[in-house]
């Protein structure tokens, strides 16, 4: 099981967040709760998502090495209820904040052209 979100302060500096700041480790949930808020037709990137989870969690920045690999971890988990037949409307939209240019897409299991497709659509 997952650890929940929690805030560290950092030792030493990390990922351009300086020592003595605060450091939110997300979770896969409020990623993928995070994933679930953005409205059909919008996106955001994984800043965006990393600051606005700093904001929501009263810290200085989001890993973003955790971020990362969770982002990548739901947008997995999604595609394997696709593939046990949950429709399109049913899964995490992991679409809204991975773009067919993200190194995250390029290594998921559907490719870059799944994410390029449910971006077409919803903007139609």
């Amino acid at each position: 099981m997952a650890k929940p979100p929690h805030v560290v302060v950092l030792e030493k500096s990390f990922a351009g967040v300086p020592a003595g700041k605060s450091l939110l480790i997300p979770s896969p949930v409020i990623i993928a709760d995070y994933m679930r808020s953005i409205p059909a037709g919008e996106v955001r990137d994984i800043p965006r998502l990393r600051v606005d989870l700093s904001n929501q969690h009263a810290s200085d920045a989001t890993c973003p090495v955790t971020t990362s690999i969770f982002a990548r971890m739901v947008a997995e988990a999604t595609l394997e209820e696709l593939a046990a037949g949950k429709t399109v409307s049913e899964l995490v939209p992991f679409w809204r904040v991975i773009d067919e240019k993200s190194p995250i897409a390029a290594k998921l299991s559907c490719g870059i052209d799944f994410v390029r497709i449910q971006r077409t659509l919803e903007r139609a």
